[in-house]
C-alpha cells in the first residue's frame, strides 16, 4: 500500500481516514497473493503523521468492517469469506435492480446519456486490452445507476457494500470472458433505461450481477483457505 503525505490544511483525523480508505480501495484484496497486513509505522511515515490519528482511523475502519485488528499479530484488511461475498453480491443485485427500476422512471435524459458516455468508451475488444481502466469505469457505471435512481437511501445502503463489491469486481473482471459479457450487458441495460422500460432494466441489472455471483461461486473455491493464510501471517 502506498500513501501520500497529509496536507496541513485538512482536518487531520478525517483526512487520515479518507486517505487510508482510498488506499484500501486501490488494493486488489481478493487477489490470491494479496498481502493484507498493514504496518502502522510504515503508514504513519508515508502519511507524515503520528500514530495517534492513524490509530483513530484504523479504529473507525474496523467499525466500518474494512479492517481487522488481531491482538499480537497486527492490522489486516478484512477480506470476506466466500459465503459472505456471495451474500454481498445478492444484496447488491437487489439494491441495484431496484435502482435501475427507479432510474427508468426518474432519471433525466442527460442522466442516462452520462451512463451511455461511460459505456461508449469500450467495445468488447478495447475493454479486453484495458482491464484496469475498464474495471474502474465498470464500477462507475454501477454507481451511476444508483445515483440516477434519485433514491438516496438505496445509494447509502449500497455504499456500505461498496468496498468489497469494488474489490470482487476488480479481480473477477480479468477472469474468463467476463469483459465481453459485461460490455454487452451494459449496452442492453442502457437501452432499457432509454426505453423507460422499468421491468426490463431491473431484470437486466439483476441478471448481470447474479452472473458475477455464479462466477464467484464456481471459481473462487480456494478463497477461504487463502484468507486464513493471510491473516495468520505475523
Amino acid at each position: 500500500m502506498k500513501l501520500r503525505p497529509i496536507a496541513t490544511n485538512f482536518t487531520l483525523k478525517e483526512h487520515v481516514y479518507d486517505m487510508l480508505r482510498d488506499a484500501i480501495l486501490d488494493m486488489d484484496i481478493y487477489s490470491q497473493n494479496a498481502d493484507l497486513r498493514l504496518d502502522e509505522r510504515s503508514l504513519a511515515d508515508q502519511l507524515g503523521v503520528s500514530r495517534t490519528p492513524l490509530r483513530d482511523a484504523i479504529a473507525r475502519l474496523e467499525r466500518d468492517g474494512l479492517l481487522t485488528v488481531v491482538p499480537r499479530k497486527g492490522v489486516f484488511v478484512q477480506r470476506k469469506e466466500l459465503s459472505e461475498i456471495l451474500e454481498i453480491i445478492v444484496a447488491w443485485a437487489a439494491l441495484e435492480s431496484m435502482a435501475a427500476r427507479l432510474a427508468a422512471e426518474r432519471a433525466s435524459n442527460s442522466d442516462i446519456a452520462a451512463l451511455r458516455k461511460i459505456a461508449a468508451k469500450y467495445n468488447d475488444t478495447s475493454a479486453d486490452t484495458q482491464i484496469p481502466e475498464y474495471s474502474e469505469d465498470n464500477i462507475r457505471f454501477h454507481q451511476k445507476i444508483l445515483e440516477i435512481s434519485k433514491c438516496s437511501l438505496l445509494k447509502t445502503m449500497a455504499d456500505g457494500l461498496f468496498l468489497h463489491m469494488h474489490a470482487v469486481r476488480k479481480r473477477a473482471m480479468g477472469e474468463d470472458d467476463r469483459i465481453t459479457r459485461s460490455v454487452v450487458d451494459h449496452s442492453e441495460i442502457i437501452d432499457a433505461l432509454e426505453e423507460r422500460n422499468a421491468d426490463k432494466a431491473s431484470l437486466l441489472v439483476r441478471e448481470h450481477t447474479m452472473r458475477l455471483h455464479d462466477h464467484v461461486r464456481r471459481s473462487w473455491d480456494k478463497l477461504e483457505l487463502n484468507r486464513n493464510k493471510s491473516t495468520n501471517r505475523a
